[in-house]
């Protein structure tokens, strides 16, 4: 119908969208500096990012759809569907793309949040980065919580599905279990600091210090314990993901044939071993996924950290690592360097589940 429209209406309509496309760009543009500046107020920072990310994005595809349905009707039917894309390939370019090439390209400079222009193209922070003696223990923790988070948040999260599965208040038991995930990793880790928290002087409100000093032993400085005090913050995220390990496997698990499950009882296979011999089997795929997605974002961990011990006692992490060279020490171009370091860590993960979820 819209071959319809006399060409002078078309024109208007198309100048219209194109106007209002270039206009929504430039507020993109716009709003991303404006979140970055760390002068502004965070809830004003926090409005902005939630009007832009749904109205502009809403309008840009508003925009689009009114600047292809003045196309012809061949050209309008195959560019349609690439423009209920192209607003999340849009805000992902500005948001992610723009942003990662930008670090990139500050990490191979002495780039100084106070000094000006960058200087000295190379390697240097990278060098001085595996210099750090540092760093090398924030690697070790982060190995740390890569092996421990994914195997038990995993492990019990597992054997939680099998086990909730069986009992009359399945719902009530897993709620329960699922719901640290409602809450935030500073929310979490503020908890926490209740259950570790040590007193020089006076009553220890603690949890874990008023339980033993009840029974009459001296309390203890949990976060300063070394090197267990990498394990009491690994706890937090094991408490924090097994309920969404659960409810994924839970799902799966469901999933298994219950005639594949009485052939194996026939046969007179314990429940055990029908667990490590049918049941994991079965869902290995869904295991494999859950579990690659906890390694994500253990190996981005910096809001436990932070909160908990800022990276003191030995409990630095990398992310940690470039929070601090990036916003507290200035050092922008070191920091840049940590978050590429991040980054190649993360992608042959994010690559290995992508490719998991498409034989899936």
């Amino acid at each position: 119908m819209s071959d319809a429209i006399p060409m002078e209406g078309r024109g208007r309509r198309i100048l219209l969208a194109t106007a209002a496309l270039a206009g929504i760009v430039v507020l993109f543009g716009g709003s991303f500096l404006f979140m970055t500046n760390p002068d502004y107020p965070r809830l004003l920072v926090a409005i902005v990012a939630l009007l832009v990310g749904v109205g502009g994005v809403w309008a840009f595809f508003l925009a689009m759809d009114l600047l292809v349905s003045q196309l012809p009707i061949r050209v309008r039917d195959t560019l349609r569907p690439y423009v209920f894309v192209l607003p999340a390939l849009t805000v992902l370019g500005i948001y992610i793309i723009y942003p990662t090439i930008y670090t990139m390209y500050v990490s191979f400079f002495d780039f100084n949040l106070g000094a000006g222009a960058p200087t000295n193209f190379g390697f240097q922070n990278y060098v001085r980065a595996f210099s750090d003696p540092q760093l090398f223990v924030a690697f070790r923790n982060n190995l740390l919580w890569l092996i421990f988070v994914p195997l038990f948040s995993v492990s019990i999260g597992l054997i939680l599905a099998v086990m909730t599965d069986r009992i009359k208040w399945e719902r009530t038991a897993k709620s329960l279990v699922f719901l640290p995930m409602a809450i935030s990793f500073v929310g979490a880790s503020v908890i926490w600091r209740f259950v570790y928290y040590f007193s020089l002087f006076g009553e220890q409100i603690g949890l874990l210090n008023a339980i033993i000093t009840s029974f009459g032993a001296e309390p203890v400085g949990w976060l300063r314990l070394e090197p267990w005090n990498n394990f009491f913050l690994i706890t937090i995220m094991i408490w924090l993901q097994t309920g969404f390990a659960m409810v994924i496997l839970s799902s799966a698990v469901k999933g298994v044939p219950g005639s594949l499950l009485e052939a194996a009882r026939i046969d007179g296979a314990s429940e055990i071993r029908i667990f490590f011999s049918v049941i994991i089997p079965y869902i290995g795929g869904t295991i494999l996924t859950v579990t690659t997605t906890i390694v994500i974002l253990v190996l981005k961990v910096f809001d436990i950290v932070f909160v908990m011990t800022s990276g003191r006692f030995n409990t630095d992490v990398v992310a940690n690592m470039m929070y601090q060279q990036m916003f507290r020490t200035g050092q922008s171009g070191q920091g840049a360097a940590l978050a590429v370091l991040l980054l190649v860590a993360v992608i042959p993960i994010m690559i290995r589940n992508i490719r998991n979820l498409d034989r899936a």
